[in-house]
């Protein structure tokens, strides 16, 4: 196995400076001429260039109090920045149940032509139907390899796609006038947001336990449900990265009480091009699309979260949805009995456009080569570390591999937190940490499958050689990472009381 490792042999770097810092009065990096044909005076004092205006109230009593930097302190400045984040153009970023894969240029090409990028909300449906008759096909593409009827793409993310489709589950139950379905089923195993937009939707969560294996039983679905159930929120595969072998089985319980199954899609990556959502019972299903189809996942945004329903359901999804008429052309229009608005516009319309790059681009069987490289990757990184590091359960995974570091932790004292914080000297941006909460020291790495035999290959070095250091050199970990730009920060205190605005500092004389 091939290592090629490197540490920063050089000191911390440290964080860069404000712009309000590094300011020096009077320094200017470009001055404002006289606008073209306006008659205008420059003000000695400030520098201000007074125009003729008919109202002297529209300018400020004094310069507003901005940075004085040249334009090169300015562009350094930012590049410097740039320098410190980590991005997936960059290296590999492993966050388990996230998906970060590399975005072929090709798709945000597309995403960036000026026939998209300039249209208005307000434009009407006849002046941008070429974006309509987009709209229309990645409706058509995602319910062919999910197996829906109908998809909306308005949720402009995966938590608010869970939202929309709990919508739906509530409005399917209020038009059948059965109002006494107030429980959603959800596995200790989901994701937090599961449980989360349940009680946003106004229902009471009911926990399942998962089995010992990590996977949850029909039998435990079946003494679960009843009167009471609206419906049951599953990943597939799980949080642990397995397949829920018994989903069919489940989804019957379910149905068999009156509820509905959704189909939370975070981890439709694994399965896209060999296994439908629909063929398995799900009657509501949400999809990341700026995860599974292009889009790299994280920063904040932009995202989309399209919601799936069953023929029956339809006419509960959130609108404006695309219709194609009679005559060939294309339309909005709103669904009968829709669960309400959830997004304004469409602006997150080139994410979509990104995903339809995507599948075009991969077309079906390109999908499930793509799904298949995400599952060998996974087993691969899984099987060059199980010697060392514990898997949290036993057998194959799908897209993910989850280890517990329980055992070394009990061995050495060091946890989850150091050995991630030990990859980043390592150059590596660390998987996800604690999570599953059912998997003590969880450790949650998602390799995709854009990512080649090489990088993983210096990603498990770089585990086994932080291995080694829990045992012969644990202070190296407890002080990692030593060569990033920052050290261990108070990630509480951050999170809690945050500073979002500059504070003067007294500036320090430089030492010579």
């Amino acid at each position: 196995m091939m290592d090629g490792l490197t540490i920063d042999s050089g000191l911390r770097r440290e964080p860069v400076s404000q712009l309000n810092e590094a300011s020096v009065p009077g320094r200017r990096g470009w001055r404002l001429g006289a606008a073209p044909g306006a008659p205008h005076d420059r003000d000695e004092e400030t520098g201000f260039l007074e125009a003729a205006a008919p109202d002297r109230g529209l300018f400020a009593d004094r310069p507003p109090a901005l940075p004085e930097l040249s334009e090169l302190d300015v562009v350094r400045h930012f590049t410097r920045l740039s320098a410190l984040n980590y991005a997936v153009d960059g290296g590999f970023y492993p966050l388990g149940s996230c998906t970060m894969k590399y975005s072929p240029r090709i798709n945000e090409n597309c995403a960036a032509l000026e026939a998209f990028t300039e249209l208005h909300p307000l434009t009407d449906p006849a002046d941008c139907q070429g974006l309509l008759a987009l709209f229309h096909e990645l409706e058509s593409k995602l319910n062919l390899l999910l197996g829906y009827q109908r998809f909306s793409l308005q949720p402009a993310a995966g938590a608010q796609g869970e939202f929309v489709g709990l919508l739906v589950i509530r409005a399917y139950h209020e038009d059948r006038d059965d109002h006494e379905r107030r429980e959603i089923l959800i596995p200790d195993s989901a994701h937090g947001t599961n449980p989360a937009s349940a009680a946003a939707a106004g229902f009471d969560v009911v926990v399942l336990p998962s089995d010992a294996d990590g996977r949850l039983r029909a039998g435990t679905v079946r003494r679960a449900a009843g009167p009471r159930t609206a419906g049951l929120m599953l990943t597939n595969p799980n949080t642990l990265g397995l397949f829920e072998h018994e989903v069919r089985e489940i989804a019957a319980a379910v149905h068999e009480a009156g509820g509905l199954v959704y189909y939370d899609g975070a981890n439709a990556n694994a399965i896209i091009g060999r296994v439908r959502p629909g063929d398995m019972g799900f009657d509501v299903c949400h999809l990341n699309l700026h995860k599974t189809f292009s889009t790299p996942h994280g920063g904040g945004g932009p995202g989309a979260g399209p919601v799936g329903v069953r023929a029956g359901l339809e006419q509960f999804l959130p609108g404006p949805l695309v219709v194609r008429r009679s005559d060939g052309s294309f339309a909005w229009e709103e669904p009968a009995q829709s669960a309400g608005p959830v997004h304004a516009w469409y602006g997150n319309s080139l994410v979509l456009l990104k995903a339809l790059a995507y599948i075009r681009t991969l077309g079906g069987a390109g999908c499930r080569e793509a799904s298949g490289m995400a599952v060998l990757n996974a087993n691969y990184v899984l099987r060059s570390l199980d010697d060392l590091w514990e898997p949290a359960k036993p057998g194959p995974v799908m897209h993910e591999a989850v280890l517990t570091g329980k055992p070394l932790r009990d061995r050495t004292g060091l946890g989850t937190l150091d050995v991630a914080k030990r990859l980043i000297d390592y150059g590596f941006h660390p998987p996800t940490m604690y999570f599953p909460l059912i998997v003590p020291e969880a450790l949650m790495i998602e390799p995709t499958e854009t990512e080649s035999r090489e990088t993983l290959d210096r990603f498990v070095a770089a585990m086994r050689r932080i291995h080694a250091e829990m045992l012969d050199e644990p202070d190296l970990l407890r002080q990692a990472p030593q060569h990033a730009a920052i050290g261990r920060p108070d990630e509480a205190r951050a999170a809690r009381r945050p500073v979002l605005t500059w504070m003067q500092q007294e500036r320090a004389e430089p030492e010579i």
